[in-house]
């Protein structure tokens, strides 16, 4: 469904606009209804779902025993700081101040479509991540029969 890479600009009020190759796609798989939440795997990172995926989703998650602490932070990450957002006439969507903070997204940011999913990275982080590259030993059984 998403897919690509676009350097955004964050205005004065946290709105990003939704670029406009996604846009048809926001209001058809999303019904102009989106999450915004922290990725529980990366710091720089926010991740941004189509409503109905991330019902999905957060179902899922908050089906786990809370007994574990990784679920619960699991929880805490994905549910607890989940905020519903809708695109205006414009296509912009608003980023919370907490969000943008945690993650430290200032004026520029790197919106990334991921498949099902949006990833919104502070410019620093995305940057780091493209830099790093994978090793042999990074090499699971899993990734061999790719074809590169």
């Amino acid at each position: 469904m998403f897919q690509g890479e676009t350097a955004i600009t964050i205005d004065d009020k946290g709105r990003l606009a939704i670029p406009t190759s996604h846009r048809d796609a926001v209001a058809r798989e999303a019904g102009n209804r989106l999450v915004i939440t922290y990725s529980p795997f990366e710091s720089g990172c926010l991740y941004i779902y189509p409503q109905p995926i991330w019902e999905r989703l957060r179902d899922q998650v908050n089906a786990l025993p809370r007994i574990k602490s990784t679920n619960r932070n699991l929880q805490l990450k994905l549910v607890g700081a989940a905020s519903f957002v809708e695109p205006d006439g414009s296509g912009r969507i608003s980023v919370p101040a907490s969000h943008r903070a945690a993650v430290g997204i200032e004026k520029r940011a790197v919106l990334l479509g991921m498949g099902d999913k949006f990833e919104l990275w502070s410019e620093q982080a995305h940057r780091a991540q493209i830099q790093q590259t994978l090793s042999d030993a990074d090499m699971g059984s899993d990734l061999l029969d790719l074809q590169l």
